[in-house]
């Protein structure tokens, strides 16, 4: 099984996230939004913490509020993704 680097996990974080697309943004990118979401996932393990702080990040940047159920789901898919990255680095 190949070895996911840290640099990896960061672009997988950043692609899921601009899927996901919270916002419905045809232009934005949400790199800042992205990096700032990648460094709290290697501090927090729990899905509503970390869903707390996504909907943070975003209502910072953007003054809108993102529904915490939304944040909760994408939490689940960016823990799912740094425990598999865990598993085989």
């Amino acid at each position: 099984m190949q070895l996911m680097s840290q640099s990896e996990l960061v672009k997988r974080v950043q692609y899921i996230l601009v899927q996901w697309n919270p916002l419905e943004s045809k232009a934005h990118t949400y790199i800042k939004e992205s990096a700032e979401v990648e460094a709290i996932l290697q501090n927090i393990d729990d899905p509503s913490e970390l869903g707390k702080q996504i909907q943070v990040i975003y209502e910072k940047s953007f003054n809108q509020w993102v529904p915490f159920e939304k944040c909760v789901e994408i939490s689940y898919k960016l823990l799912a993704l740094k425990f598999t990255a865990k598993s085989v680095i």
